[in-house]
């Protein structure tokens, strides 16, 4: 039986068991991803706007345990405030528990204050990576914070739930992984295990939707500047590839499409991830996907089946072309693996993404020059590059703070990581800066070139991929990331290589849409309207390529052919917007009234 609480002067702890009218009343808990320090509308940093796979494991484990769960993604609620105090206020919580990175520690504070403002005996709890190495600074610092779950949080959480659910006095004291305050001491329980079988676990997708899927926890690794070896002791744990799919095919069903597999390496068990690409394709899942690895971790039978299976992109973190950089970052890659690995990603249609650090001890021009030629050799058409930052739970913090006897109390400044240039002597900021301008103008200025270069297996069971491969990478320079970064020059020009090259493999929709509109915009009507005529031929109810046709017959003042492309997608704001303009033009005042509308009360929806 579950206890009841009387909620007319906020929550309290449970008091046994009870019930009320014959109905069980179950604990109420908010989980919380908080929003971080510093803005990220202008970055390529997505995914610390997304909650950790590990906060929807806790959501459904909870769930499956009986207690009324809700999961909250705050990482952008600081723009509209008044939604948290009436959030607290309407859902009367009993705990509130929030999922934090060393980004979002301050959100997460500010969001327990304002919770515990509103209901005093709220208890909060603290979970996540960032608090289980901050676990004593946080709880010593911050009194709105009643325990943080260290580690792998799921049965440590959910044991703490029942305690607080019963009412017990000191609940948190008996569960491995939990760290708490009594009688204004700071105590901490055993290390709790690690879930021998993942397969144990609730599978979210039961309860939650999302993109974001792991199949596995864990890094053999031992990179200095990752927080993974502490965290998990550098043991690797997986699910089954069936329980993994099962998943997979859960989103599916609700419509998901698209993930980004998160782990560390998914191709640590090569054998096993051609299991679960066969049997992706098995189910007659037609996804697409991301996914990460290491250059040394890939070989053609895993690429030639997860691009089958879907694949679309795998990134590789190589950090520097610099085999001494490399060491110190505790990143042992061969360029061999490195030049290898590109070349075989981008020969079965998959992009190749690299991850770059830069400002890392030793870093001077001759390492970053070592960076730029092995980018060169590579030819990735996506890096990203990092200045190097330090956090709490790796070797770099460590170092660190024996190095400057400091403590975890640095981060009672508000600020979400260390860059390693502020406390080396060897290294300024302007250096470090122009550094990161060097890699990102090697990318750009050869980025052509790269495209020239591509070599795709020549194979007809890969052509349609190819098509959609080079359609891709045609529209990121067309209309995505690239479009507008004025350091690649022939932007256009590449892109309309890409598509035409992508059309020598197979009729792809975005690459005639594509094409139709480079066309357009240069105004080569006849060139436009040839080609997305031929896309029609294709792709007949395609709404993209009937309304760019659409649009193309407006700009000749064929206003009865554009309607004809463009009544059957009545139900499309942008189709309805073109269709006004062609009534006001053919002089149906009336029509013009009645589609303008429709269009803006689509766009209100």
């Amino acid at each position: 039986m579950r206890g009841r609480v009387d909620l007319s002067s906020g929550p309290q702890m449970f008091q046994g068991a009870g019930t009320e009218g014959g109905k069980t009343m179950s604990l109420k808990i908010l989980l919380i991803y908080p929003y971080p320090l510093y803005d990220r509308s202008k970055t390529h940093e997505d995914d610390i706007l997304v909650p950790p796979i590990g906060v929807y494991y806790v959501a459904a484990l909870l769930k499956e345990n009986g207690f009324d769960v809700a999961l909250l993604n705050w990482s952008g609620i600081h723009k509209t405030p008044d939604k948290v105090a009436e959030t607290f206020q309407k859902e009367m919580p009993h705990i509130v528990a929030f999922s934090i990175l060393n980004a979002n520690r301050w959100g997460g504070v500010e969001l327990a204050r304002i919770a515990k403002q509103i209901h005093p005996k709220t208890t909060v709890v603290f979970g996540g990576v960032g608090a289980s190495f901050l676990w004593k600074h946080l709880l010593t610092h911050f009194p709105v914070i009643d325990f943080v779950v260290t580690g792998e949080g799921e049965r440590s959480f959910l044991d703490l739930a029942r305690a607080i659910e019963a009412g017990q006095i000191e609940p948190g004291k008996d569960i491995p992984g939990v760290a708490y305050k009594k009688d204004g001491r700071i105590c901490k329980t055993s290390e709790a295990p690690f879930v021998r079988n993942l397969d144990s676990l609730p599978i979210p997708a039961k309860h939650f939707t999302y993109q974001h899927v792991v199949s596995s926890r864990g890094c053999p690794g031992k990179c200095t500047f990752c927080g993974s070896p502490r965290f998990w002791a550098r043991r690797v744990r997986f699910r089954s590839p069936d329980n993994f799919v099962e998943e997979l095919e859960l989103l599916y069903r609700k419509g998901v499409r698209f993930f980004y597999v998160s782990d560390d390496t998914f191709t640590l068990d090569k054998k096993r991830v051609v299991e679960i690409c066969k049997k992706i394709i098995g189910r007659g899942l037609r996804i697409t996907w991301y996914a990460i690895s290491r250059a040394d971790c890939v070989n053609e039978e895993v690429l030639y089946w997860m691009r089958k299976a879907g694949c679309i992109q795998v990134s590789y973190g190589i950090e520097s072309g610099s085999q001494r950089i490399r060491t110190v970052l505790g990143k042992p890659l061969k360029t061999d693996h490195v030049k290898r690995a590109f070349f075989l990603t981008h020969r079965f249609g998959i992009l190749a993404r690299a991850y770059f650090i830069y400002g890392a001890p030793g870093e001077t021009w001759k390492t970053i020059d070592e960076t730029i030629a092995l980018l060169k050799t590579i030819k990735p058409f996506a890096a990203i590059a990092y200045i190097l930052e330090i956090y709490p739970g790796t070797k770099l913090y460590e170092d660190l703070l024996a190095r400057n006897r400091q403590t975890d109390d640095i981060w009672l400044q508000r600020m979400e990581g260390i860059c390693h240039f502020e406390v080396d002597p060897d290294l300024t900021q302007e250096d470090v800066l122009a550094f990161g301008q060097a890699i990102r103008e090697a990318l750009y200025g050869n980025l052509s070139a790269f495209v020239d270069a591509l070599e795709l297996v020549d194979d007809p069971e890969f052509f349609e991929m190819h098509a959609d491969f080079c359609s891709r990478l045609a529209m990121t320079l067309s209309h995505g990331d690239y479009a507008h970064v004025e350091e690649i020059t022939g932007r256009r020009q590449i892109a309309e290589r890409l598509y035409r090259r992508a059309l020598s493999y197979a009729p792809v929709e975005r690459a005639y849409l594509g094409l139709g509109i480079l066309k357009q915009r240069d105004g080569e009507i006849p060139e436009a309207l040839e080609i997305l005529s031929r896309g029609l031929r294709h792709f007949p109810h395609s709404e993209g390529l009937n309304v760019c046709l659409g649009t193309t017959y407006m700009s000749l003042g064929r206003f009865e052919e554009a309607l004809e492309c463009l009544h059957p997608f009545e139900q499309s704001p942008q189709a309805l917007r073109h269709m006004a303009s062609c009534y006001r033009a053919l002089g149906n005042d009336r029509k013009e009234a009645i589609f303008r509308e429709r269009a803006e009360a689509l766009t209100r929806r």
